[in-house]
């Protein structure tokens, strides 16, 4: 799947923006949001992201507003996975779609 198949809204600028700015290097997205079972209405958004290394040392509690700060710009709930469990990991990077880098 493409960036211009997903069934949400991408804003290449706010999302480079907004990358830009916590030192993201690259964000991907993964689960439903890929697959026909994605429910416009209720479904959230999984966002994996990768930081660049050394960007979360002075971040702080602020990395606890990165996750509301993406669901204004996708306009849904998002689930934020930066350090998924190993065991999941192979899945999230077999089926992303990297939406900045």
């Amino acid at each position: 799947m493409s960036v211009l198949e997903l069934p949400i809204v991408v804003d290449d600028r706010k999302i480079a923006e907004y990358c830009t700015a916590r030192g993201i290097r690259r964000m991907s997205l993964f689960g439903s949001v890929l697959r026909p079972d994605f429910d416009p209405e209720t479904s959230d958004v999984d966002v994996y992201v990768e930081f660049i290394p050394g960007a979360l040392r002075s971040v702080g509690l602020d990395y606890f507003g990165y996750q509301d700060e993406l669901a204004a710009i996708f306009g849904r709930k998002v689930d934020l996975c930066a350090k998924p469990n190993k065991y999941i990991l192979p899945g999230i990077l077999r089926e992303m779609v990297t939406i900045y880098e």
